[in-house]
């Protein structure tokens, strides 16, 4: 889950930002649209109203430290409902890469639709389609036996992947862990930072320094 904000010009009426929640088993998206300066009771109504409503309570979300989501409000949430909330570290898309790679793809989207006020299916067909709902027949109520044996159908492909999901991560972890090891840090232990996503190093940056320190280890986090 992530936050963007700055989507679309300012004005009274218009949606500025959008909550992103992204469903690490399948993928699935979702877009909340919402405004920049919504509180954090705001949005804990917006995600219940449109999600939660819908998929029922999350087990465990990810998210980075955004204002909204570390307040007392959220933190009590959580409690009450059992919900498992980590924080994201920065420049670490290992934790909330899917989250930020779909904000960019809906930056790239958005930018397109503010320039033509046009929503796809106009540009590229010239005309809007017709929903599904505005032709559902109300009077077909008897379902075919056969439509039974979906039920299984479904519940086969859901099982198969998460045994494929879980082979998945286990060799993505497993190639990670062959060329990288985990720096086991000390209070106390002197360590250099790299200045790789430092912006308030003056100077050329060409030629500034690929780290900065020694510096000394106050506290542990994570």
């Amino acid at each position: 889950m992530d936050w963007v904000t700055s989507l679309s010009p300012e004005s009274d009426r218009s949606y500025n930002a959008c909550v992103v929640i992204v469903d690490r088993f399948s993928k699935t998206l979702t877009f909340l649209p919402c405004h920049k300066d919504d509180t954090a009771m705001d949005t804990a109504l917006l995600i219940w109203i449109r999600v939660v409503s819908w998929t029922g309570l999350f087990t465990n979300i990810i998210s980075d430290r955004d204002p909204k989501f570390t307040s007392e409000l959220w933190t009590n949430l959580h409690q009450l409902f059992g919900t498992k909330f980590s924080f994201s570290k920065a420049y670490y898309p290992q934790t909330d890469g899917l989250a930020e790679r779909m904000i960019k793809s809906l930056e790239d989207m958005t930018s397109i639709h503010a320039s033509t006020n046009k929503n796809p299916a106009i540009l590229e067909k010239r005309w809007n389609p017709k929903l599904t709902q505005d032709s559902l027949r109300k009077d077909l109520v008897e379902i075919h036996t056969t439509a039974a044996s979906f039920k299984g159908i479904l519940y086969k492909a859901r099982k198969n992947a998460v045994r494929w999901m879980e082979d998945s991560f286990a060799y993505a972890k497993d190639k990670w862990d062959k060329s990288h090891s985990t720096p086991d840090f000390k209070v106390g232990d002197l360590v250099l930072v790299s200045t790789t996503n430092s912006n308030n190093i003056k100077g050329c940056k060409k030629l500034k320094d690929s780290f900065s320190g020694p510096l000394v280890i106050k506290a542990l986090h994570g």
